[in-house]
């Protein structure tokens, strides 16, 4: 995957703007983890190619891509399993933009959607606003292609956006700014280079781009914006509707608002890493991004062997916190708005440990290092004022190894649903044991005082 703080945009020379200076705010730094909701025009065939880590050959990556929300894309390239599956079930009559009046929203309920993701432990929530094939989940003046007028004949992302906020949490939004199908005439995009290649880059589309974005800023306030694969080139000089000129009215309308990396300009707020495992701590804040499964969109071809357990989920959390990182996973509900019971069962379990643990998550930093392997369970670090959470990733192991640095503290007290059992003694060279009752969990938490 890219790293797109490295795009930057063309060289402007003397005409390149001034971009706004802004810090990551400290409540975005503290939130940890955050959940992403992609549901659009790919909800309603649900499909993609189902072939998980191993992956297919490079050159096969587009026509046979595991994003069930490139549908739009896929099924334009002649002979790709989308292609041939869109014919069986839609006829050849049926475009993917007919789709629209097929998605039926009816018993969506924002508030007890929501309530699942809160329950989960979300601290901020992001819709896809508008994905790459321009199909708008809002109410906008700029295009009659939006929920509001076909399909769901719903402002969704003004459901969500309320909903969210009632219960508590932030909200941001996600914006394609650089790709849209519904307003480009180009062939399907078959590699990394035609993903750069076969998009508009013109003044009258970044004026198209910039008109959205504000509405979604005007409208909802949002505390992120998340934009995706870059920004038309027409809208990154000193012109009003061009991203620095947009991002300075944005912090100007929410002063603690936060942007990432994906604007193709040389500013950027957060750094993103999708589906990327990384190694070790990252000085800047930065965050993590991935489906509970391989893909964001809903993909009904999709089975256990593909996705997140909570285990594993509540293990990738804790992983992407102690290196200085949030986690923002993703949910892609069904057509109707259901939450399929794979992706729920996983997000239910990080909930219930979040209850117990939340303490060793929220609002810490990252400790000397991320993890370490001394003996026993590997481990890994956060920080909070004076503790130091050690993590026991594989608790069954019955034992871990606290550091040099913390050795020599008395005891470690342990995080768990009983609100947290009596000091357990450190016995010689740091050898903790863990307790019988917590070896069956994804991950067990001591915390030790860092003056011990």
């Amino acid at each position: 995957m890219l790293n797109f703080e490295t795009r930057v945009g063309p060289d402007l020379g003397a005409d390149a703007p001034t971009y706004p200076a802004r810090d990551v705010p400290q409540w975005y730094r503290d939130a940890k983890l955050g959940f992403f909701i992609h549901w659009g025009l790919y909800s309603v065939p649900a499909w993609a190619t189902a072939h998980g880590a191993g992956g297919v050959p490079a050159e096969d990556a587009y026509a046979h891509h595991q994003y069930a929300e490139w549908y739009g894309n896929t099924v334009r390239i002649p002979g790709s399993p989308t292609w041939r599956r869109h014919q069986d079930l839609y006829g050849t009559g049926t475009g993917y933009e007919d789709l629209a009046d097929l998605w039926d929203a009816d018993a969506f309920n924002a508030s007890a959607f929501v309530g699942k993701l809160v329950g989960a432990g979300a601290r901020y929530i992001i819709p896809t606003t508008k994905h790459h094939e321009g199909f708008c989940l809002w109410d906008t003046d700029t295009t009659a292609f939006n929920a509001a007028r076909r399909g769901p004949r719903r402002d969704l992302i003004g459901e969500i956006g309320a909903a969210t906020r009632e219960h508590g949490a932030r909200f941001g939004v996600y914006f394609s700014g650089a790709l849209d199908w519904h307003v480009s005439d180009f062939p399907p995009i078959e590699s990394d280079t035609d993903l750069f290649r076969f998009r508009r880059n013109d003044e009258r589309f970044a004026r198209y781009s910039a008109a959205q974005l504000e509405e979604l800023v005007h409208r909802f306030a949002p505390d992120i914006l998340w934009n995706d694969i870059d920004w038309p080139d027409g809208g990154k000089g000193r012109d009003d509707f061009a991203v620095a000129a947009l991002l300075r009215r944005y912090f100007e309308a929410v002063p603690d608002g936060v942007v990432n990396d994906r604007w193709g300009v040389p500013y950027h707020g957060f750094l993103t890493r999708e589906y990327r495992h990384v190694e070790d701590i990252v000085d800047q804040p930065w965050e993590s991004t991935r489906g509970l499964g391989y893909s964001f969109g809903y993909n009904q071809a999709e089975g256990p062997e593909h996705s997140l357990s909570g285990e594993a989920l509540i293990r990738l959390l804790v992983d992407v916190v102690s290196k200085n990182g949030n986690l923002l996973i993703n949910v892609g509900p069904r057509a109707d708005g259901s939450i399929p019971d794979l992706q729920e069962a996983a997000m239910a379990a990080m909930g219930v440990w979040l209850g117990a643990h939340g303490e060793a998550i929220y609002g810490t930093r990252p400790w000397r290092r991320a993890t370490d392997r001394n003996g026993g369970s590997p481990v890994a670090y956060t920080r909070k004022g004076g503790s130091v959470f050690v993590h026991a990733l594989d608790p069954a192991a019955g034992r871990f190894v606290l550091p040099p640095e913390l050795a020599s503290a008395p005891a470690v007290h342990w995080l768990a649903d009983d609100g947290g059992a009596p000091g357990a003694a450190v016995g010689r060279g740091g050898e903790v044991v863990i307790p019988a009752a917590l070896r069956a969990d994804a991950v067990a938490v001591a915390r030790v005082q860092a003056g011990e």
